[in-house]
């Protein structure tokens, strides 16, 4: 709980989040990047992220692993920019801030983009996403994002990856905040390429994502890329070559970091049983915060487990910064909106977080509303 911690605050944010102290321990020890033991490591992180996707063993020589530095837009642009060929159309599925961040990664490349754009708080179209597949034969790539955590709607990726594949295309996976925290896999979401990040699910620090390929695919990109230091094919032959070794400088003491975030998930039952408690987090946050009278901006039909959007309450009166400096001198971190339409703050579930947590931050909301004498809490 909050007050056990010997962290300063506890992050209830969509990463970076609150990690265990095993795992910050673990960044105190040193490596080289030429060192065997260190790329051992990274094997061993590699291996375990196919483990993690992979839903039926028979399966696992099908696809394979790469890591790559700095955040989680970082992998996702080495994506867009090394698979997709040059006459080859990308169809980007925006309901979200972090799908239009995908077109606009595309487009700045120079690739042939179209968009479904959606309202943020709608779920993915999946009748126009066959109709746009149908018509435009051109389409060779499809891109969406599986939380999108500017509201944290969870989009139909199994529905939209059947769809995908029938149609004979590829898909990429925005699962960079999904991705060890609430169940999926390559095949049940029909992905060829999965991405994520260190700090999100699995618990680790920020330094690096990763992507998760359909081995076949990934090698019939050798030459696409239009970054020399984002190129993910020339990143994963290194890696497949030389045991391990990357490209350029890796963040070894995050790499370590990660390598115990993986085993804490596995001894904490998986991702399964991550998934129940981040599914306990937010329902006892929710309970909470409708109990002030507070006014989630999705329904709970499409909220996912990871973080959630509230109303601001009295629109007119209450200012986000009083209430977010009152909450962190009360030891909890909480996110500002980023709704284009509405006035919101978000609460994260993730992370070493825990029922008791939640309910220590709904008593301190409680607290912090009667120091700003906000009373009647009506949705904005």
């Amino acid at each position: 709980m909050v007050n056990e911690r010997d962290t300063q605050y506890l992050l209830l944010t969509p990463g970076p989040l609150s990690t265990t102290r095993t795992v910050r321990d673990a960044m105190m020890q040193e490596y080289s990047t030429w060192d065997a033991d260190y790329n051992d490591i990274v094997e061993f992180i590699r291996v375990r992220l196919v483990r993690l996707a992979v839903r039926d063993d028979v399966n696992l020589g099908a696809h394979t692993s790469v890591l790559m530095p700095g955040s989680g837009t970082f992998s996702v642009e080495s994506v867009i920019g090394s698979v997709i060929p040059a006459d080859g159309k990308l169809l980007v599925l925006n309901n979200g801030a972090y799908g239009a961040r995908i077109t606009t990664i595309a487009r700045m490349l120079g690739i042939d983009t179209v968009e479904l754009g959606q309202a943020e708080t709608e779920p993915t179209d999946l009748g126009q996403v066959e109709t746009m597949l149908t018509a435009d034969k051109a389409i060779t790539h499809v891109a969406m994002v599986h939380c999108e955590t500017t509201t944290g709607m969870l989009n139909p990726v199994e529905s939209v990856g059947e769809m995908v594949r029938r149609h004979g295309r590829e898909f990429i996976l925005d699962a960079m905040s999904s991705f060890g925290g609430i169940p999926l896999s390559m095949e049940s979401t029909g992905a060829h390429y999965l991405i994520s990040s260190a700090n999100k699910c699995i618990q680790g620090v920020p330094g690096f994502g990763f992507v998760v390929a359909d081995h076949g695919a990934l090698e019939s990109t050798r030459g696409r890329a239009r970054s020399h230091s984002l190129d993910l094919f020339d990143q994963w032959n290194e890696m497949e070559t030389k045991g391990g070794k990357w490209r350029f400088t890796s963040p070894t003491h995050v790499v370590n970091a990660f390598a115990c975030a993986l085993n804490e998930l596995e001894a904490e039952g998986g991702v399964q049983a991550r998934h129940a408690r981040y599914l306990a987090n937010q329902k006892t946050m929710v309970e909470g915060m409708r109990s002030l009278g507070f006014q989630t901006l999705l329904g709970d039909e499409v909220q996912s487990p990871i973080i959630t959007s509230f109303y601001y309450p009295e629109p007119d009166r209450f200012d986000f910064q009083t209430f977010y400096d009152a909450l962190k001198a009360r030891r909890f971190v909480i996110y500002p909106g980023k709704v284009s339409n509405a006035q919101c703050f978000r609460i994260g579930s993730i992370g070493d977080v825990h029922p008791e947590d939640m309910n220590q931050l709904v008593a301190q909301v409680g607290e912090v509303l009667e120091e700003m004498n906000i009373h009647s809490l009506a949705a904005g």
